[in-house]
């Protein structure tokens, strides 16, 4: 290779592609930019917003984050603009929105603080392993499953129920509705957990990057 091919890979490398930037990317990106939003919401002054208007201002602010939360990842697939960044960004921004979600019901009362404890918790410890299993190119072993679909459908409910606090249904509390809610996507954060887990033990032995590898005396290196 001659003096000015590497110069020319050189230069190349030293300047990487610019990030990503789409329709399905700006979604997620307003959704993180919704949290302090909502979240500042609550520490107006009453005299400037009454206490309902800021139960059904925060509310919808997060409904809105959830539809975009499954309207960028339909718009990516269908547009094909999936990207690594996309696929990073979007799991972060959803759970930065519910773990703000479930700080601000705990200060307000409105939540138990073992239950966000739980919830929150089991989210890093399972995006810990989801890429820990990425480095190890097994993904699809701990891929998004039904019962994970349940808890998040639950979780979603159970926040906005209590950040909406106000009766709607007749004869239905919401405050209630929402607690019992939350205790069900608790209970079920559990045992998506436990399954995700289970289906990533057999691997907890390899060390990323040594597939295919052998050690000194000829055994696959795991």
């Amino acid at each position: 290779m001659t003096p000015l091919k590497v110069e020319f890979l050189e230069v190349r490398d030293a300047h990487p592609l610019p990030m990503p930037f789409n329709i399905p990317i700006a979604l997620t990106w307003l959704r993180i930019v919704m949290i302090p939003v909502f979240v500042a919401v609550y520490y107006l002054p009453d005299t400037w917003l009454a206490p309902v208007a800021k139960n059904w201002i925060a509310m919808t602010i997060f409904a809105v984050a959830a539809i975009t939360d499954w309207l960028d990842g339909y718009l990516a697939r269908r547009w094909g603009e999936t990207s690594a960044f996309g696929a990073f960004l979007d799991p972060v921004a959803d759970k930065l929105m519910v773990a703000a979600a479930l700080i601000l019901l705990v200060q307000l009362g409105r939540a138990e603080a073992y239950l966000a404890i739980i919830i929150i918790g089991r989210e890093i410890a399972i995006s810990a392993l989801r890429e820990w299993m990425a480095q190890l190119g097994k993904t699809r072993n701990v891929a998004v499953a039904l019962i994970g679909k349940v808890k998040t459908a639950a979780q979603m409910t159970a926040i906005i129920a209590l950040l909406l606090w106000e009766p709607v249904i007749p004869g239905v509390s919401t405050p209630l509705l929402g607690t019992v809610a939350l205790w069900v996507a608790a209970v079920l954060t559990l045992w998506s957990m436990f399954h995700y887990l289970r289906l990533a033990a057999p691997h907890f032995g390899q060390v990323p990057g040594a597939e295919g590898q052998t050690t000194p005396d000829g055994k696959p290196r795991r």
